[in-house]
């Protein structure tokens, strides 16, 4: 393998630079990474610290299955719910960027590690300091109005292969690694439908009788 000397420009990639200076959008891309970033930190948690300053009277949560839901219910359920009193959570954040054809939008990854350090839904920490529970990799995104307030906060699994939560994120993630899972097919590890199965089966058997032909 020799590396490029040039950058590889693929056909159809956005020309960023391009595409920002056509933005009409108020806050710069370099902007309003930081504004994320200082929306997520621990003074501010995402309007949990705040009383919701950061938010918008439109905010909306959603991820893969939960929500939309508006400002007020997510803070009234997010202030009853608070992972960081049961776990030591390491974020590790990586990639924020600017999506160039939204550019109110930042994307971001997380590769979550957490240990238990108090009981949460009945389970208590291990007994074990090693013990660890490390969640998929997910992909955040926060949307900002003008004004800088955030409009859409939301997260999805990327890859439910990594981790010992069984590919699942967010709290649903932390019930099934204690052992707490909710009695709910969303927070179960992914499992294909029988109809999805036979499927399938049916494509194997064709593929295998359409080599004997």
């Amino acid at each position: 393998f020799s590396a490029p000397a040039a950058p590889v420009i693929l056909p159809g990639e956005v020309d960023t630079t391009a595409a920002f200076a056509a933005s009409t959008f108020p806050i710069s891309p370099s902007d309003l990474i930081n504004r994320a970033k200082q929306v997520l930190s621990p003074e501010i948690g995402i309007g949990t610290k705040d009383a919701g300053a950061c938010l918008a009277a439109d905010f909306e949560f959603v991820a893969a299955v939960v929500g939309p839901i508006g400002r007020e219910e997510y803070l009234d359920a997010l202030g009853g719910f608070k992972l960081e009193e049961s776990f030591d959570i390491e974020q590790n954040t990586f990639g924020f960027t600017v999506d160039p054809l939204q550019p109110n939008r930042v994307w971001w990854y997380g590769r979550q590690i957490s240990t238990q350090i108090a009981p949460f839904m009945g389970a208590e920490p291990s007994t074990d300091s090693s013990t660890e529970l490390t969640l998929p990799p997910q992909s955040f995104h926060m949307d900002f109005n003008e004004e800088g307030l955030v409009k859409e906060f939301g997260f999805y699994t990327v890859d439910r292969r990594q981790g010992n939560t069984g590919g699942l994120g967010g709290a649903f993630g932390y019930f099934y690694g204690v052992g707490k899972p909710l009695p709910i097919r969303e927070c179960q590890p992914y499992k294909p439908s029988f109809k999805f199965r036979m499927l399938g089966l049916i494509g194997k058997i064709g593929k295998k009788l359409s080599k004997k032909e």
